[in-house]
């Protein structure tokens, strides 16, 4: 039987090759990423993740709260990577220590005025305006969250929540405002974050506008990694590719701006 001339070193060669290709495989291997958001910038989030996807091959799972939930979801259930909230969230969950050091400024949204397809326009032009719009109205519609809190200290401010709390309808999040909005009735006058309106504008809503500037009110989200993070290092890279070259832009063609 004829044998093959032995070659120095040649399975030791391929042993070390196929550990490295080994080690490339896991290397590209796809991991996840557990990250829990304010809602207010889905839009702007879901299109940075598909492109953190794209780039990297890793996934992130959204989940969703408005702000005020988060804390209480941060209690619940805290196997989370990476947190995106308004700053005094990002300050208290900080305090307590649960952040690592990197934070990415996401950007902020500003409160806008909706009605559904086809309903009468509110006069928006300026704070007078929208006081008149707001009495006049047959009914108001806005939430719970960071949005609707605002907006009931603002008309408290303008001395007119005491007229308007009997035909006013809240909800917990934006979107159930936008579902009720799309089938309301009458002069029906919504509010909520504007880039929340802008999902829903195909959908038989109508974005009247932003608030007038002298009332306005935007909220800052900011993105921090959590420091019991299972996957650090990848939550590190997500948190700067938001407000990075590639990821930034999505969020403000979403509506979430400087």
């Amino acid at each position: 039987m004829n044998r093959l001339p032995a070659v120095p070193g040649l399975f030791k060669t391929l042993a070390c090759a196929l550990a490295a290709a080994a080690g490339l495989a896991g290397g590209a291997a796809a991991a996840e990423i557990a990250v829990l958001s304010a809602g207010a910038i889905e839009p702007g989030l879901k299109a940075a993740a598909a492109a953190f996807q794209k780039q990297t091959g890793h996934v992130a799972n959204i989940t969703f709260n408005t702000a005020p939930e988060l804390r209480k979801r941060m209690d619940s259930h805290p196997a989370f990577d990476v947190v995106i909230a308004p700053p005094a969230v990002i300050g208290a969950f900080a305090a307590a220590s649960k952040l690592a050091e990197t934070r990415a400024n996401v950007g902020r949204v500003g409160m806008g005025v909706a009605v559904r397809e086809g309903a009468p326009l509110p006069d928006i032009a300026n704070a007078d305006a929208l006081k008149r719009s707001v009495l006049e109205a047959d009914s108001l519609v806005f939430n719970r969250a960071s949005t609707g809190l605002y907006l009931e200290g603002l008309l408290r401010k303008m001395h007119v929540y005491a007229q308007v709390e009997g035909k006013t309808t809240r909800y917990p999040d934006g979107a159930a405002v936008m579902e009720h909005l799309i089938k309301g009735k009458g002069r029906e006058v919504g509010f909520g974050a504007m880039t929340e309106i802008l999902l829903y504008q195909d959908k038989g809503l109508r974005f009247v506008g932003p608030v007038p500037a002298e009332v306005q009110n935007y909220t800052s989200y900011t993105a921090a990694p959590l420091a019991s993070g299972q996957q650090q290092e990848l939550a590190q890279q997500f948190v700067t590719f938001l407000s990075g070259p590639v990821g930034k832009p999505l969020f403000v063609a979403a509506g979430v701006t400087d």
